[in-house]
């Protein structure tokens, strides 16, 4: 293992990393309108640089490594896993705080401890994060959806919506 000074890896994820929150639909979440937030931390390399990215496993404890895409020569580090956010990225990113990503990151650790709380589960507070996840990574305009596609309706119809039949 080569040994990485914690401020190197800082300056490589603020080059080649992301802190994002996707917004997916999920028929079983009744109480956000059918709607799920999922965090992900990512760190992208080319496959021929696969060795950082290993280290960064090492570094952190937890992710995996795979291809960006199908046939793609780019690999991702990623972490998805709520508890390993919380407990290796957010603390880290916390101790040795990224410059370039310091926005994206404080909005990132708000929503990952919010949801380790389960305040997501509640309407109120779950439409609260996904307002905060639209000022992230150049304000949402990445976003294949608009905000108000997703917070449309109100909390009473999200509670009236009939359960999926599996």
């Amino acid at each position: 293992m080569l040994d990485f000074d914690p401020w190197w890896v800082v300056g490589f994820v603020d080059g080649e990393g992301c802190f994002s929150v996707s917004i997916h639909r999920n028929a079983f979440v009744r109480s956000t309108g059918g709607w799920q937030l999922l965090p992900v931390f990512h760190v992208y390399q080319h496959q021929r640089y696969r060795e950082v990215l290993e280290q960064l496993v090492e570094v952190f404890g937890c992710g995996r490594i795979r291809a960006k895409g199908p046939g793609s020569r780019v690999l991702t580090f990623a972490v998805n896993a709520l508890a390993d956010l919380n407990d290796h990225i957010v603390p880290f990113f916390e101790r040795y705080p990224p410059v370039v990503k310091s926005n994206d990151f404080a909005v990132f650790a708000e929503i990952v401890r919010a949801m380790v709380r389960k305040d997501h589960l509640r309407y109120e507070c779950f439409e609260n994060l996904v307002r905060l996840a639209y000022t992230m990574n150049f304000a949402g305009k990445q976003r294949s959806r608009t905000i108000e596609e997703i917070l449309t309706g109100s909390s009473e119809t999200a509670r009236q919506a009939p359960l999926p039949i599996v």
